[in-house]
């Protein structure tokens, strides 16, 4: 038998044994997650052509949800996609964080430009 045969035998057989634990019901434990939280994410987005001028975009919130942090963080959880010669983010002056939340890119400087700003938001009842 060549070494890789033994790996491959054991690998199988740490499969079955872990499928056998598995199906067995007397063997199955559940575990309800300590910290579940529902979400949901929201987002705006734009095109703009060459020599067009500052855009922005207002993020439609939920009412009834709060934007969730970035795990581990006390940071808004968001992600900016852009494409083209343009610079995107979002507005410090225009966003609280609570009501309203709006991105803005700089002028497109290539011959197209688009951004999209995605929020997620923390639904989970209080």
């Amino acid at each position: 038998m060549t070494r890789r045969t033994v790996l491959i035998g054991c690998a199988a057989a740490a499969l079955f044994t872990g499928l056998v634990a598995l199906l067995s019901p007397d063997k199955a434990q559940t575990q309800a997650p300590e910290d579940v939280h529902v979400t949901t994410e929201r987002y705006c987005s734009f095109m703009m052509t060459k020599g067009e001028r500052r855009q922005q975009c207002e993020v439609p919130l939920v009412r009834s949800c709060v934007v969730a942090r970035f795990p581990g963080t006390t940071k808004p959880w968001t992600t900016i996609s852009k494409g083209g010669k343009t610079t995107c983010r979002f507005d410090p002056k225009a966003t609280d964080w609570k009501t309203r939340v709006v991105g803005t890119c700089t002028k497109c400087d290539s011959q197209q430009c688009s951004a999209s700003f995605h929020v997620k938001l923390d639904c989970t009842p209080s």
